[in-house]
């Protein structure tokens, strides 16, 4: 499976945000956007004039960074949502926030979704009662994720839940971490969606390709 396996952190350097792509790390002093909020490169710190189509790139690849999917996987999504009810923008930020990576992220079963990807992928969660090891696979409202019972017992898996107990859960989802499960409420509306991102600037860039 084709993924991203360099420094993270110059991902949120050159989109000029965090994208907490680190989990407690992106909280704290370490955070490399507090100490160089310059692009990396030897022509980071120059000043250069962004143009339309520049704008919209960024806007893309920001998206695209924050959920951790390569560009035709991103671009599969943006063609689901054009397929949907309701504004294209919209569509494609509430497909992206269904997958099951991002909704054990935001349940506060990981502290960033790398980290539930990677969970995903050594296959500590069930879904519906079924053990599932796919993190693009998109859920629906009534879906059921839980954490395995032997991955219960692991501390590693204890110190994530305690470390993230204080962190607000989306309001289309319940968490319930005493029982290590969570419940799909329903799909995610864009007031839902605490991202820092101009969907409609991905909308304008992809119908001119």
């Amino acid at each position: 499976m084709a993924r991203y396996t360099g420094a993270v952190c110059r991902l949120c350097r050159r989109e000029g945000q965090k994208l907490f792509l680190k989990g407690e790390r992106c909280y704290t002093d370490k955070c490399s956007i507090g100490r160089r909020s310059y692009a990396p490169g030897q022509h980071g710190q120059g000043r250069k004039k962004v143009s339309e189509y520049g704008l919209q790139l960024r806007a893309k690849q920001a998206t695209r960074r924050y959920y951790g999917v390569l560009e035709g996987q991103f671009r599969h999504y943006y063609e689901l949502a054009k397929k949907r009810e309701g504004k294209v923008g919209e569509q494609l930020l509430a497909l992206l926030e269904m997958r099951l990576d991002n909704v054990i992220y935001r349940l506060g079963f990981a502290s960033s979704r790398p980290e539930a990807r990677q969970l995903v992928i050594h296959n500590h969660f069930s879904l519906n009662g079924k053990k599932v090891n796919i993190p693009s696979l998109l859920v629906k409202p009534g879906d059921i994720i839980e954490i395995n019972e032997n991955s219960r017992q692991s501390e590693k898996i204890k110190k994530i839940i305690e470390s993230n107990a204080s962190r607000p859960v989306a309001k289309w989802l319940e968490s319930n971490k005493d029982q290590y499960k969570g419940t799909v409420l329903s799909e995610p509306n864009r007031e839902d969606i605490d991202l820092p991102v101009e969907e409609t600037l991905i909308v304008e860039l992809y119908s001119k390709l």
